[in-house]
């Protein structure tokens, strides 16, 4: 059975994707530009940053990238703050709580800003579950590449062959292959237009990874 479980945070943790949605597309409105559903399906799991690099090169907008994250998290920020709609995702907190109690390490390993995470944890109050938490803006390379997944699975303390990763994402889940990680793809009608013929196990419920269930699955495979 695997002793670390990373976990990625929105659509997997928190149901963040309406606000993240809102916030995204007050940008381009303040940009001027209009981004087709198919291109923005294609963000995610993607840092802020990265995006907005993609959008300037599309676009040809003649702004810098670091202008248009903090448009976008500017527009973040006050939704957060006032929209009382954000809630953990079904069954998330049971899981969390369920493989802490059965003494696996998680970690949390998301392309959301280092303050979205921390603003998350402490409203839910997870912090009490995970032993770490790593954010894909800083560092060089955004999902699908596997830096974030090999840096948590080093956090983790435990050798990648002991760590899976629970994703929602196109990108994500082939960032956690890329890593060579084992990854459940949580395939739920928050994350709409993702591809996960490469998860090695795809649930639509969280009860069916709990920590018996899943070595159950584990040990027929």
């Amino acid at each position: 059975m695997f002793k670390a479980a990373l976990f990625d945070m929105d659509g997997v943790v928190v149901d963040s994707e309406p606000l993240h949605n809102k916030a995204y597309y007050q940008m381009f409105d303040d940009v001027n530009i209009e981004v087709s559903d198919e291109l923005y399906a294609s963000f995610t799991g993607q840092s802020t940053l990265e995006i907005c690099k993609q959008l300037i090169d599309h676009f040809k907008l003649p702004l810098g990238p670091q202008t248009l994250v903090d448009i976008k998290r500017h527009h973040f920020k006050h939704l957060f703050d006032t929209d009382t709609s954000l809630s953990l995702i079904d069954g998330v907190h049971e899981l969390i709580k369920d493989y802490h109690s059965h003494g696996m390490t998680l970690v949390l390993a998301s392309s959301a800003s280092m303050t979205n995470i921390n603003r998350v944890f402490e409203r839910f109050d997870l912090n009490q579950y995970f032993v770490a938490k790593i954010s894909g803006a800083d560092l060089k390379a955004s999902k699908p590449h596997p830096e974030i997944f090999e840096k948590a699975a080093e956090l983790s303390g435990h050798i990648p062959n002991d760590c899976f990763v629970i994703e929602d994402s196109t990108n994500g889940i082939a960032a956690a292959k890329a890593a060579g990680l084992y990854c459940v793809g949580f395939d739920s009608f928050h994350s709409e237009d993702q591809d996960y013929d490469k998860a090695d196990l795809v649930v639509s419920d969280f009860k069916a990874i709990h920590y018996e269930q899943l070595e159950a699955k584990l040990a027929t495979a």
